[in-house]
């Protein structure tokens, strides 16, 4: 299971948007695929079973919690500096505008650039048909065009 642990903090970071909510839906996850180990049927869908434990703790985590939010606007340069390592406004913009697409569109997209899956593998992880997840990454491109042309 370590060896997916960045994979897993990835894939977190990006749905909760908080580096701090990532590690801990994290934690969350690692023990409870650990608890489940044995439903694990085939070691070669482990990395897409532990996404998917990922995406059910997000999912928990914020039904669970109420955060404070705060607008992305106003941040201090400290704040600011969070959302990227490196200064590079064009990955900067770009990063701001995937954050500001809807769940439905953000999600899919992340699951196929970032962590390399197919469309099958993420209607299957989403729950969805595979036309639904061609249709929400059309979309969520075709947004992420219009911000990046507004930037």
């Amino acid at each position: 299971m370590g060896v997916y642990h960045q994979d897993m903090y990835r894939y977190a970071a990006w749905l909760s948007r908080d580096k701090a909510i990532a590690e801990d839906v994290v934690q969350e996850a690692l023990l409870r695929a650990w608890k489940s180990l044995d439903k694990l049927r085939d070691e070669g869908s482990a990395k897409q079973w532990l996404l998917t434990i990922v995406r059910r703790e997000n999912a928990r985590y914020f039904e669970r919690k109420r955060l404070e939010t705060i607008d992305i606007d106003n941040l201090t340069a400290s704040q600011a500096a969070l959302l990227a390592v490196e200064d590079n406004d064009e990955l900067d913009d770009m990063r701001q505008a995937i954050y500001e697409l809807d769940d439905e569109y953000r999600e899919p997209l992340v699951l196929q650039v970032l962590m390399g899956f197919s469309t099958n593998e993420i209607a299957e992880q989403m729950g969805l048909k595979q036309g639904a997840v061609l249709t929400r990454l059309h979309r969520a491109r075709a947004r992420l065009k219009e911000k990046m042309a507004e930037r």
